[in-house]
């Protein structure tokens, strides 16, 4: 009986205190004293805890040293095209590229070090459209990268082909955490605040 108590006590500190504990019972018989021997592990597991974030937390995350502009520059370089967009997601930076016909390019780059994580190959049927937005254009996204990180830490970059509007939208971060939305003409570069109420 007292083994049974004894182990009870042992298996609910185990889950009030959330490690891992092991209980042994040494005895020979009920009447005869027991000697518990409890041995715990209180290596906890906080990976659970630090992978509760959502995508805004995410993309809220200061982006290192490498800025977007580096990391389209750098995607650039491993995968020649015309960089459609950019966003700090997942840990890494990821920039499409629109190669050669229909073709287009996922480019993984590191935050930290700039360098090339991975690439993968798509076939999206959008391409001519977005040649089309683009036509008679002079900045570039690494260019609207630069222009928007006057306003902040850019966390993402992309073309709006939609419309008459057409432009890049950027995404920065303030060092508070706060989101703001810039708009940045596809000819003149300049920044101006996105009023969309999507």
């Amino acid at each position: 009986m007292k083994r049974n108590i004894v182990i009870a006590v042992v298996t609910a500190a185990a889950l009030v205190g959330g490690g891992t504990a092991t209980a042994l019972a040494v005895s020979g018989d009920d009447d005869d004293a027991s000697t518990p021997v409890t041995r715990t592990d209180d290596d906890r597991d906080d990976r659970d805890d630090r992978d509760d974030r959502s995508d805004d937390g995410d993309r809220a995350a200061a982006p290192g040293d490498v800025t977007a502009a580096d990391a389209i520059a750098a995607a650039l370089k491993h995968t020649p095209g015309t960089a459609v967009s950019a966003e700090l997601d997942d840990g890494s930076w990821e920039i499409d590229v629109l190669g050669k016909g229909d073709t287009w390019h996922s480019v993984r780059v590191d935050p930290g070090t700039g360098k090339v994580l991975g690439s993968s190959k798509d076939d999206e049927d959008d391409a001519a459209e977005v040649r089309a937005a683009l036509k008679g254009t002079s900045v570039t996204a690494e260019q609207a990268a630069k222009a928007a990180a006057a306003k902040g830490t850019v966390v993402s970059v992309d073309l709006d082909d939609d419309g008459d509007d057409r432009g890049w939208e950027a995404e920065t971060r303030a060092s508070g955490g706060d989101g703001q939305d810039w708009s940045v003409g596809l000819t003149t570069a300049s920044v101006t605040a996105d009023r969309d109420d999507d």
